[in-house]
């Protein structure tokens, strides 16, 4: 039965030996949580996809909203599929959009497409494999105006995926005004932080960093948004950012990055 008619589901990950499950959010009418072995995931709110619930997926959504003009379609690849919160997103903020999303977890995509459709008119392309992989075997020609890469949970991270070589060939991926977004999840210290925004750097054009403004302290844990550009990053864009929250927001960019990323 669809999570959308208010039950409980539930499904085993061959590919981890864990188990998901989605249920309702009690305190969102319309809204559902996934978990993965017992851990929330991803929050979906059927009811208004445009609603983001978690705060580093509102920051993340704020960078796609300053990707292109507002309401304009565009070519997004999700590295990392989750619940497809941002998948929905995209469809509901800019309509007409093409959209791939690739995913290690088979059950997992099929779990969530069945149990939590995704708006009318999505134009969604799903890939099942590694994400290195994966992007090796798209059509050469394609071009994304986004690139999300939500993968990295904890001070460990696949090597292949966190190098520089690896945000490189994204960069190749990405059209001349692409912007590549990394969520970066990390313990206190922010040593993943500091290595991805380091190789970042040596990929890119120019990388910003977005969090709640106490995550840049290193005392404990939670996400910090790395944004690359293919040029410099754009006047206005620190600003905005910080005023769009969710509050008390920061953004680190130029040389402010200098000591965080080493």
């Amino acid at each position: 039965m669809q999570a959308g008619s208010g039950r409980s589901a539930a499904r085993f990950l061959r590919t981890s030996g864990q188990h998901a499950s989605i249920e309702p959010d009690a305190f969102t009418v319309g809204g559902y949580v996934l978990s993965i072995g017992g851990a929330e995931q991803s929050h979906v709110d059927l009811a208004r996809p445009d609603h983001i619930f978690y705060e580093y997926l509102r920051r993340i959504g704020h960078l796609v909203d300053l990707a292109a003009p507002a309401g304009t379609p565009v070519t997004a690849l999700h590295l990392g599929a989750g619940a497809l919160t941002l998948a929905r997103y995209i469809q509901a903020t800019r309509p007409g959009s093409i959209q791939y999303t690739v995913e290690l977890e088979r059950e997992l995509l099929d779990f969530v497409l069945r149990q939590l459709p995704l708006p009318e008119g999505t134009d969604l392309h799903a890939i099942i494999g590694d994400a290195r992989d994966a992007l090796a075997e798209l059509d050469p020609g394609l071009r994304f105006d986004v690139v999300i890469l939500d993968i990295f949970s904890g001070p460990e991270a696949p090597a292949h995926l966190a190098c520089t070589e690896f945000y490189s060939e994204l960069r190749e991926r990405l059209a001349p005004e692409g912007l590549l977004i990394v969520n970066v999840g990390d313990e206190p210290g922010l040593t993943l932080v500091r290595s991805q925004a380091a190789a970042m750097r040596r990929a890119m054009g120019d990388v910003a960093a977005v969090a709640e403004a106490g995550m840049f302290e290193g005392r404990y844990p939670g996400n910090i948004i790395l944004a690359g550009t293919q040029t410099s990053w754009p006047a206005g864009w620190s600003e905005e950012l910080t005023a769009r929250g969710p509050h008390p927001a920061k953004v680190l960019a130029g040389v402010d990055l200098d000591a965080l990323a080493v």
